[in-house]
Order: structure tokens, then sequence, then C-alpha cells
């Protein structure tokens, strides 16, 4: 092997890459990152074997061959390089690295020994803008679950259908939902309905990828892989793949748990209502409890906290009641979450009863919900 490359070019490859890479004590050769030079590009690849990605640069090619490097070594190196043409050549299990003012080498592995990532066939696909998708997907992307025992709630589930997509995360204790309009939408699958379940590493590396980088984004999916594909703005080849594994299970029928009508609505200015949230919080006790209480009378909200070690707090916060009054208790950080989570002026909140789960909207748009349970007195 052996290509010219510039350092910006390859730097901003391996920032990336180097994230995949696992960091494991029992199979090291998941610490390191394979390069292949083929024809005009350089490809780097890593993967953890749940997660893998593929990142192509344009390079002079001289020579092609493939070799793997551990990834902090090389990542670290090349980022203290200045902005240059780099020669990069392989000869036997060694890189040497040279620019104008620098001669290294680093010793390598067999690339016989680097696992294979996954191939997923690209008949059937759905494809976005980058950066609108992203921003959509984070508004779910951290209510999932860590548990063992509920391996389905620990990742993002996606819904595909043909007028819309359902994006779900949910923890049991709150959840949220994204729908995206058909006019988002380009796609091409056979099925009424495509669904799976990503695992939120995956997604929060799609988002850190493509949340900030123009073009479209292609997803690709088959019964056990998903591809997510960005082309280069140069020319139409790919220059980031990034692989997942779906995770297996069925998704809890989440629409079950969403009141189908409320009794009680309130609309109110989101920025007061989480800064009177936020200050409540301080004086909050081990469960994180604001008390609520909504008087259609006084057309507003009194919020309460009480910690015995701290003191207590009693805020108003004026409102648009529809309904009758309601006593409720939510956990501050669960409410906190979801608040930032929606981006208009208001904030519609639904209640049911003094038992069951309150639902935070946007007002006006209707594409997101946030639901979450009260806590029990």
């Amino acid at each position: 092997m052996k290509i010219i490359i510039l350092q910006e070019k390859l730097k901003k490859g391996l920032n990336i890459v180097e994230r995949i890479a696992g960091k494991s004590l029992t199979f090291s050769i998941l610490n390191n990152i394979l390069l292949s030079s083929e024809k005009s590009f350089l490809n780097l690849s890593a993967t953890d074997l749940e997660l893998g990605i593929k990142w192509w640069i344009l390079s002079k090619t001289e020579k092609e061959d493939k070799i793997v490097i551990p990834a902090k070594t090389l990542t670290s190196f090349i980022g203290f390089l200045p902005n240059q043409k780099i020669t990069l050549e392989k000869k036997d299990d060694v890189l040497y690295i040279e620019n104008e003012n620098y001669k290294s080498q680093i010793k390598g592995l067999s690339s016989e020994d680097f696992p294979i990532i996954p191939e997923v066939s690209k008949e059937e696909f759905f494809e976005f803008q980058s950066i609108p998708f992203c921003q959509k997907i984070s508004q779910v992307v951290d209510f999932t679950s860590s548990s063992q025992t509920r391996p389905e709630i620990s990742g993002v589930y996606f819904s595909f259908k043909k007028d819309e997509i359902r994006i779900v995360a949910t923890d049991s204790f709150r959840l949220g939902e994204k729908i995206i309009s058909p006019e988002k939408i380009n796609s091409r699958f056979s099925e009424k309905e495509v669904s799976f379940i990503l695992p939120q590493k995956t997604i929060k590396e799609v988002i850190n990828i493509f949340g900030e980088r123009e073009g479209s984004l292609k997803i690709y999916f088959s019964p056990n892989q998903v591809l997510f594909e960005g082309k280069m703005q140069e020319t139409d080849h790919p220059e980031v793949q990034l692989v997942s594994r779906l995770i297996e299970g069925e998704y809890p029928d989440y629409q079950e748990i969403i009141p189908k009508k409320s009794e009680t609505q309130i609309v109110l200015d989101k920025n007061e209502f989480l800064n009177q949230i936020k200050i409540a919080s301080l004086f909050s006790g081990k469960i994180n409890e604001i008390k609520f209480k909504i008087d259609p009378k006084k057309k507003g909200v009194e919020i309460f906290s009480q910690n015995p070690e701290l003191g207590e707090n009693q805020s108003f916060i004026p409102g648009e009641i529809k309904g009758g009054a309601l006593e409720i208790s939510f956990n501050h950080r669960f409410l906190m979450d979801g608040l930032l989570n929606i981006k208009t002026k208001d904030v519609v909140f639904e209640l049911v009863n003094s038992e069951s789960p309150g639902v935070l909207k946007p007002a006006g748009d209707l594409s997101y919900i946030y639901l979450l349970m009260p806590i029990k007195n």
C-alpha cells in the first residue's frame, strides 16, 4: 500500500472512525482500524461487532493493499501533524508515515484477522435530508432504558410506512414519539410496514456523524442489519457507511398507554414553565417530586416542592386551562427532559387524573408527544 493524502481529510475520518473501534481486552483486534487503499480512495474501517463503520477519503493511490493499525495511536499521531500532504506506505506489517518534517512508523497487524463488517442489501431504502432527520430523532433518543431484562426498550423503535415514520423511545417511566410526515420521505420498499429496534448507541452515532452534515442520508435495511449511508460531495461515491445490528424482540404496544383524551388541558409558556421547574427542583426531595395544583378559577398552575433538610418553594404560572381542577406530582427531571425537546413557544400539558400519565405536546404541532408517569402518593 502506498498513497498520498491530505492530513486534514485523514484527521477528520480518523476522529469519527476511532469512536467506533472497540475497547476490548478479550478481542484486541477490535481496538484497531483497518486501512485499505482502493483505486482513488483510502478506506478506514472499525467495528465493535455490533456497530461497524466505513469512511472513504479521496487520495492518490500508487499501490493497493490493507493494514490494521491501533486506532488510538494512529488518530493521536495524525492529529498532531500539520495540514500537509502525507504519504502512507505499508511494508510488511508496518505503516510508514511521512511528510515534509516527519518520518514515523507504526507497527500493525495482518488485515486477515480483522472482522468482516456485514454487507446490507441496497434494494430497499429510505432517504432524508441529514440535518433535519437527526434533529427529529434527537427528540427521543435519550428516553431509552438500560434494562437487561427488557432489551427491546433499550433501543429506539422505528416504524416505516408509505405515509409516515414513527420514532419511539421509552424507559417505562416516560416515552417520546416523533412522527415524520410523508413529504419528507423518499423511499423504496415492498412491504406495507417495516419496523425495527436500533441500539441507542447506534442512534447517537448517527446524530454525531450526520447531525451537521449537509446532503442526504439513505437508510438501507435487511432482516438483521441496518445501513446508514452518506455520499461524498465531490463524487457519487459513499463517504460514510454505518452498519448496525438490530435488537431482537417485539416492541411494546406503546399506543395503548397514551391517553385517548384528557380531562384537563393547560397551555403554558414553555420557557417560563421550564424555569419554574428548575427552581422547584432545587427544593425537591430524594424522589425528585414536584407537586402541581391546577385551578381553572385562578387561571394557572401552582407549583410546590419541599425538602425537609433545605426548605420549600412555591410558585405560580398563568396559563390557559380547559377542564377541571387537579392535583398531581411528577419527577422534575423527567419533566425537564420533555420540555427541552419541545421547540415551540408554548407547550400543551394534558392530564387525565392524578394516577394516569401526563402528556406534553408542542402547541400547534401534532408530530411530537412526550408522555410521563406521575408520582403516585
